[in-house]
């Protein structure tokens, strides 16, 4: 395996958004997959005040290569002002399932 594996983290203001989202994602080959956890609590600081609000949390798998597309097409489709993106490396996993998301990043 040589490609370097990612993952992605943000949230979303709701499912529908959130699967638009994730969707147009796979479906241009900028990420392998898209897990949309429902009903997170979110508690943070915005505007002076602390905040709460129910979103739907997303992780994201791709290509370290497909990584720069990624960041800045959610930018553009993310409805937040200021979007969760979180990258992490990978360094190690399922040498099969690892593969998979570096074929499934490299369609087109």
């Amino acid at each position: 395996m040589n490609e370097q594996i990612v993952i992605a983290f943000s949230t979303f203001p709701d499912k529908e958004i959130a699967q638009k989202i994730a969707r147009d994602l796979v479906e241009n080959a900028i990420v392998a997959c898209a897990n949309l956890v429902p009903s997170v609590e979110s508690i943070y600081f915005w505007n002076e005040k602390v905040e709460t609000s129910a979103e739907v949390f997303a992780i994201f798998k791709m290509t370290a290569a497909r990584y720069p597309e990624f960041e800045s097409r959610l930018r553009k489709l993310h409805p937040y002002d200021v979007p969760e993106i979180v990258r992490l490396n990978i360094a190690e996993g399922s040498a099969e399932y690892l593969r998979w998301i570096g074929e499934s990043c490299g369609r087109n």
